[in-house]
């Protein structure tokens, strides 16, 4: 951890002012490293700024510009003042760069690199045609970078500043989830006439749209696993499963039931989950007894007709919009 100095700079983990962000780290600069040698000699030119090459990153064209002695307008006299211009020729008019920058300064000593960024906003920079530089005033004190004794950013008399600058590029893509209560079309009634001829272990109903997906009533006439020959088995089954995103899910609150025909007695079971691609069917194995769904006294089975209805109370509805 390196030490404070008598001016309170304090490099590791330093914040001024809510400002400024400094840290140490390993890693190099992602783009672009400018090197300065005989920087003594540098000083002595009385230079006020000199600008890097032209470097390429996130599409756009990059400089570094490099204040030995401080930025003056910008209360950096003492300081190592740095910071990344855009290079604006090519863009259109009305343009706006919004970028995480990161600058640097490496210790050659203890071989890491001083980061610095903002600290509000994440560390993102704005550019635009008002605005086309950014960076800090006061990156590190002079007095600090020319310290060889404890700091290693001058041996040789030689330094090495870095930057990084990741640009943010809006997608135009946006996806909006909404649980949607009572959606239209909400109850499907299936009619299985001929009920006593249905000898299908698994038996579906025809598709229908609930939320923009489609869906399926499916039985078991003799039961479902564990529930195999005592009762009948009911599920409302997800039937484009198989379109839905990778990890994609949809959301519904059901009711099945079984209607009555003679006294509206109608037999019903509520449920909730959430229907994938690999568990697109959720229902009852135990639904009705067998021996209440075939007594006519019941009512369930008349004329060899079963009527069964699913209605999806809510939905979970996901758009994807451009």
């Amino acid at each position: 951890m390196y030490s404070a100095m008598k001016n309170n700079f304090r490099i590791s983990g330093s914040r001024s002012n809510s400002e400024i962000v400094r840290y140490k780290r390993r890693n190099a600069p992602a783009h672009y490293n400018f090197k300065i040698e005989s920087f003594s000699l540098l000083l002595n030119t009385k230079v006020k700024k000199i600008e890097s090459g032209i470097f390429e990153a996130g599409g756009y064209k990059w400089r570094m510009i490099l204040y030995p002695i401080g930025n003056t307008k910008c209360n950096g006299k003492g300081y190592i003042s740095l910071y990344l211009a855009i290079e604006t020729k090519s863009l259109p008019q009305g343009w706006e760069v919004n970028a995480e920058l990161k600058l640097f300064v490496f210790d050659q000593k203890e071989n890491n690199y001083l980061t610095v960024q903002g600290f509000r906003n994440g560390g993102i920079k704005r550019f635009h045609k008002m605005k086309t530089e950014c960076g800090f005033a006061k990156l590190i004190p002079l007095k600090t970078l020319k310290d060889r004794r404890n700091y290693g950013f001058l041996p040789k008399d030689s330094c090495v500043f870095g930057a990084e600058v990741f640009v943010i590029k809006q997608s135009g893509k946006y996806e909006c989830l909404s649980l949607v209560k009572q959606p239209d079309r909400v109850t499907f009634t299936w009619k299985l006439e001929k009920f006593s001829t249905i000898d299908e272990t698994t038996h579906f109903s025809k598709a229908f749209t609930v939320g923009g997906r489609k869906w399926n009533i499916k039985v078991n006439p003799q039961g479902k696993g564990k529930a195999k020959g005592d009762w009948f088995s009911v599920f409302l089954v997800l039937s484009d499963s198989d379109t839905l995103p990778p990890k994609g899910k949809v959301y519904a609150e059901y009711k099945l039931r079984v209607l009555d025909q003679r006294r509206d007695r109608h037999f019903e079971k509520t449920g909730k989950a959430w229907f994938t691609a690999t568990n697109n069917s959720w229902g009852y194995s135990k639904m009705i007894p067998l021996g209440d769904l075939h007594q006519k006294s019941k009512g369930f089975v008349m004329n060899d007709t079963l009527i069964i209805e699913a209605q999806i109370v809510v939905i979970s509805v996901t758009k994807f919009l451009h």
